[in-house]
Formats: structure tokens, sequence, C-alpha cells
């Protein structure tokens, strides 16, 4: 086996590229995945871009990226009895699901992939996790109405997994391409922001009830979006709007809270669940289930197996596949015309 892997780096001045370097040796409890496609996050991975490269610094210092793939497990080390040398598998992890062509990855930021569901899908994985913990989070139910403010790959599997869990969604872009894809994939109401207002046509879509809970599901200034969906939501007799808002994105809001929300439950979905970012975990401790019924592992289970079942549909949202070694292109796609391009899957062959 090679010594050495391609990985895509990126300096602190925003230059991104595809270099060689030593494959990291095993910890316990880590699986060592030969990838097979791995998946660009926008936001969370190449958001501030624009900013650095506006502002460079005159040492700068570099660093592999990437959280999200998916391959074939080649080696491993400690207990992790569940998977076996062969195995297929999505890993996520900052540090660890690296764009690279080997990745050492601790086996409870896996799952074994369904055969029916493919490499470039499969390594949506943690931005799904991070999906579906939104939803989790938001309490959502059979019959409820849902507005998801960003339909970038958070935001539209956030509608697709609202709606698996039998909601009533509408979503809201300003970019048409995300609007596209969104109907493509049979959210119920995608809305165009430059062509409508969405505030009369969310009474209409729930038929007067009101928005029982939203999703923001971008970073950046937050504000407006905040106050279109209070402004959807549910209003009570004393005139107090209710509901959930649900803040997935690494968004900014500056708002008046108290009398100035209502009674609304306003509610941080940090990344895919617990787990995450607790090292004994990731390595193989567990939480127990009677009392943390949806830990990260179970997460990155339950949305691969929507995907097997056809209910959660990730390759609509795929726009680019390009090799490893053009990642800096592909990269560049999302940067500099997020109209043209989604989801950007690097693959390693």
């Amino acid at each position: 086996m090679s010594q050495t892997r391609k990985v895509v780096v990126m300096d602190s001045n925003g230059k991104i590229w595809t270099e060689e370097q030593p494959i990291p040796e095993l910890k316990p409890g880590q699986l060592l995945v030969e990838v097979g496609a791995s998946m660009v996050s926008p936001g969370s991975g190449l958001g501030g871009v624009k900013d650095r490269r506006a502002n460079p610094e005159p040492n700068p210092t570099k660093r592999p990226f990437g959280y999200s793939n998916a391959g074939i497990v080649i080696d491993k080390k400690g207990n992790c009895d569940e998977f076996s040398i062969g195995d297929r598998v999505s890993g996520m992890g900052g540090g660890y699901a690296l764009h690279a062509t080997h990745t050492c990855i601790p086996h409870n930021l896996c799952a074994k992939i369904p055969e029916n569901v493919s490499d470039a899908e499969a390594a949506s994985n943690h931005l799904a996790a991070t999906a579906l913990h939104a939803v989790q989070r938001g309490r959502i139910t059979l019959g409820e109405n849902v507005v998801v403010a960003g339909l970038g790959l958070v935001g539209q599997l956030s509608c697709q997994i609202a709606q698996i869990a039998g909601a009533y969604v509408m979503g809201l872009d300003s970019l048409p391409q995300r609007v596209k894809i969104a109907q493509e994939v049979g959210v119920d109401l995608p809305i165009r922001l430059t062509d409508a207002d969405p505030i009369p046509i969310a009474e209409e879509f729930t038929n007067g009830y009101g928005m029982d809970c939203g999703i923001i599901a971008f970073g950046g200034d937050g504000t407006e979006a905040f106050r279109q969906i209070r402004s959807m939501l549910k209003t009570a007799p004393d005139t107090h709007k209710m509901g959930r808002i649900v803040i997935v994105g690494g968004a900014t809001i500056t708002h008046r809270f108290a009398a100035g929300v209502g009674n609304v439950d306003v509610i941080s979905a940090a990344r895919t669940g617990p787990g995450y970012h607790d090292e004994a975990y990731e390595h193989g401790a567990d939480y127990p289930p009677v009392f943390v019924h949806w830990p990260t592992q179970r997460n990155l289970e339950l949305v691969l197996r929507f995907m097997s079942e056809g209910k959660l549909r990730v390759k609509p949202l795929i726009t680019d596949i390009v090799p490893i070694d053009q990642a800096a292109d592909g990269c560049e796609q999302l940067i500099q015309t997020p109209n043209e391009a989604l989801g950007v899957v690097f693959s390693m062959s």
C-alpha cells in the first residue's frame, strides 16, 4: 500500500490546491478508509474565502480541509468490531474525513453504506446528519407547516427530512438554481425571494394557521430571515407569536427578544448530534441509549437508510463531480458562481 495520499489543502489566504502528504498512522478506535468520494460544504468549508483573499497575510499557514467522505475500509486499529476490512463506509468529522484519497476516521463517526447508495451520495453524510439534527431539535411532527430559509445543501436536506417527518415545507432562496433543484426533489413550495413576498404566500400555504416552525440554514446576516419567519409563525389571540425557529447555519441575528419576539422558541442546532467532538465517544465510548436516543452515529445510519429507501434524494443536489487533482477548480465554482454549483463532489480516481 502507498505510504502517501493526495489531500486538498487551503491556506489562511484562501488559496486551495492538492498535494501529496504521508498517510497518518491509525490511532486506536480508528478506521483507515480508501476514499472514493468527498463532498464540499460551500458554507462551513469555503465561507470567508473571499474575505481572506481580500486581506492576505504575509505568512499564510495551510491546513487540509473537508469533513464528509465515503470509501472502503482497508485497515483498522483497536476495538472497531462492527466494521470489517472491505466494508463500504461513509465517514465524517473535521480533521478526519478530509478531502483526501486516504483518511483515518474514528469508527463512531462512520456508518456502513447500503449497497444501493453511491459513494458520491453517501459523502453527504455529515451535511445530511446536520440537517437531521436540526429537524430533531425543531421537534417537527406529522402535519406541521415548516419554512426553510436558505436552500444550500443543509437547507435542501432539511426540507426533505422535514417532509419525511410528515411536515409540509416551504423553501426560500434568492438563487434560481437552488429553487429549481428544490422543485426537482419535491419540496412542497420552493419560493425565489426576488420574485415574491413569502409572508402572504405562507398564510395561504398554511390555510391561515401560520407556520409551526422555521429553519435558518445559512451563514452571515440572518436578521431579515428571522424577521420573515417570525411573521409567518402562528399568532395567539393575545397577539403573541408562537412556534419554533431553528438556527442550523452560522447566522448572526440582531433582534429584540421577549415581547419583541413573542412566545417563540429560538433553538440552536449544532452539528450532527451528541457525540461529535467528544473524543472518547468518537473512538468507541457510547452514550446510554435510554437517555441519548440519537447520537451522531445513529443519525449517520438513519440518513443513509433514508437514501437507500429513496426518501432522501441526494443525487439531484450534486451539480459537479471533479477529480481530486482539480479540487481547486471545483471549489472556485462554489466560491465564484454559487448559482451554477451546489453539491460539488471530489472523486479520487
